[in-house]
């Protein structure tokens, strides 16, 4: 996680945090009890999910006994000097890793460590910046390579329990638990947009498992050993002395279903093309925003801008062009409400969708709202330039 970028976009993250940390409520004093007709009972969990503490301890030790051998660290050489560190996993038997495209970026070297103490040098084959991944491809002995299985990241829920293995601040096979925290984020991917900023990173999973710098490209298993994420970033507003970020109970990390699609294609043709649909959004409406566009309802992905001669725009989706109450936002566009039949709540959804989906030259059929009617319109996408 030392990757310059990666840095700004924590330095983004940390100022946006406190920007928005004193529009809350303001904090009350708790006052009396009150009085309820019934007593609250709380239900009991399955007896299935009630472990003794010694049984689940057992378990994982297990776990990381059992798939710690496919963990890797990764050593970035630039001349003499070790530059950023990583973590990675085995996964497949031709000694093919994953990691974090941010942690090789700009790599002459790459050096791969074992947990058996063997290193070896690698050979970065493919990289994808939309999703931040990465895969090395080295060459060693039978013995060393033990690939890690992997999950369905389309089956996990908030409050599952996970386990991240990995390499912060170069203490290789470093073990932090914690839950799901929360499903399908948004980051900024390291690809630049034409028209500026950059394009988005979507299906990403929330952690309060303990990600620090150096778990970039690691593995986030469940308690089956199953690898359902790959750890990429963490929301801080702590540093180290060295400014370093410390974790804040607020990881990120890039699910494994993407990870599927993205990394055979990689393998083989070194770069994977993204769908793309070229417009903008605002993430999440507010209630002023809503009342401000005068929209019906409250969820959707609300159309800011069209790219020009993007797919949206030849296929007819509208941005807003007339002004409101509030600054840049502007009325009249198009808010997206399902595509291919599946309900949109946010911008989030729309992009979870055509990633996990769509490919370049699929067709998409966009439900919108225009005003008071409601349109289908088929958009052919494009990939993103």
């Amino acid at each position: 996680m030392k990757n310059k970028r990666f840095w700004i976009f924590l330095s983004i993250l940390m100022i946006a945090g406190l920007a928005c940390q004193f529009g809350g409520a303001p904090i009350q004093s708790a006052g009396p009890t009150p009085a309820f007709e019934e007593p609250i009972t709380v239900p009991e969990l399955p007896s299935s999910e009630v472990k003794d503490p010694v049984e689940a301890q057992a378990q994982l030790v297990a776990l990381y006994e059992r798939v710690m051998p496919g963990v890797v660290s990764i050593q970035v050489i630039s001349g003499t000097n070790i530059g950023s560190q990583g973590s990675g996993f085995v996964i497949n038997e031709q000694g093919h890793i994953v990691t974090n495209y941010h942690v090789v970026e700009g790599a002459k070297q790459v050096e791969v460590d074992f947990t058996t103490g063997f290193k070896s040098y690698g050979t970065v084959i493919g990289t994808d910046l939309d999703s931040d991944l990465a895969v090395i491809k080295v060459n060693v002995s039978e013995e060393e390579i033990n690939p890690v299985p992997l999950g369905d990241s389309d089956s996990i829920q908030v409050g599952q329990t996970v386990v991240a293995i990995g390499n912060p601040f170069g203490l290789s096979g470093t073990m932090t638990t914690g839950i799901i925290s929360a499903l399908g984020r948004t980051l900024e991917s390291e690809h630049d947009a034409p028209s500026g900023g950059t394009f988005t990173a979507g299906d990403i999973i929330q952690t309060d498992a303990a990600i620090n710098p150096g778990n970039s490209g690691g593995p986030l298993f469940n308690l089956q050993g199953e690898v359902i994420g790959v750890n990429r970033a963490i929301r801080t507003t702590n540093f180290t002395d060295s400014g370093q970020p410390v974790n804040s109970g607020i990881g990120f990390a890039i699910s494994i279903n993407i990870v599927k699609r993205v990394v055979p294609v990689l393998i083989e043709k070194g770069k994977y093309d993204y769908p793309y649909i070229g417009i903008s959004s605002v993430d999440e409406l507010s209630l002023p925003q809503v009342e401000a566009l005068g929209l019906k309802r409250f969820t959707g992905a609300y159309v800011t801008s069209v790219a020009a001669g993007g797919p949206a725009e030849q296929a007819g989706l509208r941005a807003g062009e007339e002004t409101t109450s509030i600054p840049n936002l502007m009325a009249g566009g198009d808010l997206i409400i399902a595509l291919d039949g599946r309900p949109v709540q946010n911008f989030d959804d729309l992009i979870k969708y055509l990633i996990n989906n769509k490919s370049p030259g699929d067709v998409v059929v966009i439900t919108a709202l225009r005003g008071e009617e409601e349109v289908d319109i088929s958009v052919t996408l494009g990939k993103r330039p």
